[in-house]
């Protein structure tokens, strides 16, 4: 299959390069602090994984990272620019976001719902084009559901619907793309169909992405680093194998396990004691 590429995506300069930022970043829903000082990179050609408790902050920090929401102190930077500077368009042509479980107008259909995601590329002289149709259907088929593009999306499978959801996000044409719990309501074999796509895109079509997830296994297999938070702080980042370890799942968690390697990916492996540990 031939990757897929994006004339409107602005282009990276280094394997390196700093995508997004967040500097002593406050997020707060009225009254009520809910991330306080926090900082973060996240630099391009990389998988980022935001794992932690539920309330810990993960999906407000993805939703300010999307300029969703704006925070109260500190600031976003994507591409080195404060995010909030920058014209709706502009930041929809290079950033895309997928929010926890998306909703579509009943009878909806797939090939309508992917075709919004060219919305930003059009203007009152700039209508839908050749150029919208191609990039329409090579989202299809990245994602390999060309052959439902006619059907309701609210007549698909969880994992189909995802899919559907991610085409959408791929044909707005952006290098960068946030998920937030990508996995949310599906089973386990969907998860993991889910997964590796998000992989696919990252090798293959050199997709940047940040997810939030709740399957720590999962997401110490699928991505380059790994973000924990408890209580609106980060208090671990890095690769997997630094981030995943038992004072960290006892820390972030309260959850006494034992971190042993995946006999399948060499990743770390979260195994729970709970009430199955075993006397001396």
């Amino acid at each position: 299959m031939t990757p897929m590429t994006s004339t409107d995506a602005a282009p990276v300069e280094t394997a390196t390069a700093v995508r997004l930022q967040a500097e002593r970043v406050r997020l707060a829903y009225g009254e009520r602090t809910v991330v306080d000082g926090l900082d973060l990179d996240v630099v391009a050609g990389t998988i980022t994984a935001v794992i932690g408790p539920n309330g810990c902050g993960k999906s407000t920090l993805l939703r300010a990272l999307g300029r969703l929401l704006k925070p109260t102190a500190g600031q976003v930077l994507l591409d080195g620019r404060r995010i909030d500077k920058m014209p709706t368009r502009e930041v929809a042509k290079v950033l895309g976001l997928l929010p926890q479980a998306p909703t579509a107008p009943e009878g909806l259909t797939v090939a309508d719902l992917v075709a919004r995601g060219r919305h930003p590329h059009q203007t009152w002289y700039r209508q839908w084009s050749a150029d919208d149709e191609e990039a329409v259907a090579q989202a299809l088929e990245w994602t390999g559901i060309a052959d439902l593009a006619e059907r309701p999306v609210d007549e698909l499978s969880g994992g189909q619907r995802q899919r559907a959801w991610i085409s959408m996000a791929l044909a707005q044409g952006t290098d960068l793309l946030l998920l937030d719990e990508p996995t949310t309501f599906l089973d386990l074999a969907h998860q993991v169909e889910v997964l590796e796509l998000v992989r696919r895109l990252h090798q293959e079509a050199g997709r940047t992405v940040v997810m939030v997830l709740h399957d720590l296994n999962l997401a110490a297999r699928y991505a380059d680093r790994l973000i924990a938070m408890r209580d609106g702080r980060i208090v671990a980042a890095g690769e997997p194998s630094e981030v995943v370890t038992e004072p960290m799942l006892a820390e972030v968690f309260g959850l006494a396990a034992r971190v042993i390697p995946d006999p399948v990916a060499g990743t770390p492996l979260v195994v729970p004691i709970g009430g199955h540990a075993q006397s001396p």
